[in-house]
């Protein structure tokens, strides 16, 4: 195929641009606050599931005090009636009296028995509310910082695609100048052979794969027109001549 020169040289404009556009891309698919969000994500979901756990835990410890409340009360209200017979001197059967002062010390302990039980739960209580605290205030900064970082990803996305955008805009005027047969062969080249079609030969050596051409093969491109495409023998890629070519 031929091209002029110009429009050769137009084709390592064309690359370049082309070579901008992936890295910056590259660039945006791989802003670090991408990765960071990621992790704030997996962290929220973990710390979420944290803290609907402390608050069942905390839910079934308010019933469970209640319940202690309310168990005890009945017991204490036997107590003092129990203790008012004995003090008013209504029971006055020594037998009957030997059972009521039995009960009283029954009643006692189990009054005993149930506090010590309403005080593990109360102690377990607060463990879990303060669990339910932290994990609402570790969840808060999770969500604080996924803002922060989302807000940054939106600001470095953004000039990221200005930046494409106005790539875009000037290999938009190139392509209209080029040749459509030039052009469809450059983006056939470049699309399978990782996004490069076009590569200067600078000092005999292929500025895309980097290969050193034999003497051979730069006597062979020496006699090639100027207007005949030139093909590296290694990559295929569209090789353009200048005075850096070392012809």
């Amino acid at each position: 195929m031929q091209a002029s020169v110009p429009d050769q040289l137009h084709l390592l404009d064309l690359q370049e641009i082309d070579t901008e556009i992936a890295r910056l891309r590259h660039a945006a698919s791989s802003l670090p606050e991408l990765a960071e969000l990621a992790v704030a994500r997996k962290e929220h979901q973990a710390v979420s599931q944290e803290l609907v756990a402390a608050e069942t835990q905390v839910s079934d410890l308010e019933l469970a005090e209640r319940k202690a409340e309310e168990d005890v009360v009945p017991v204490r209200e036997r107590l003092a009636r129990d203790e008012r017979q004995v003090a008013d001197g209504s029971v006055t059967d020594p037998k009957a009296l030997s059972g009521l002062l039995g009960e009283i010390e029954h009643l006692k302990k189990r009054i005993g028995d149930l506090e010590d039980a309403q005080l593990e739960v109360m102690e377990r209580l607060e463990a879990a509310r303060s669990a339910a605290e932290t994990a609402a205030a570790e969840k808060a900064r999770i969500a604080a910082d996924g803002r922060r970082l989302t807000a940054t990803r939106n600001e470095k996305a953004a000039a990221f695609a200005d930046q494409v955008s106005q790539q875009e805009a000037a290999r938009g005027e190139l392509v209209g100048a080029l040749p459509t047969d030039l052009l469809a062969l450059y983006e056939r080249i470049r699309t399978k052979n990782g996004g490069v079609g076009a590569a200067l030969l600078q000092r005999g050596r292929c500025g895309g794969c980097t290969l050193q051409l034999t003497n051979e093969e730069m006597s062979r491109i020496r006699a090639t027109g100027a207007d005949e495409l030139v093909r590296c023998p290694e990559c295929d890629r569209i090789l353009v001549r200048t005075a850096e070519s070392g012809l």
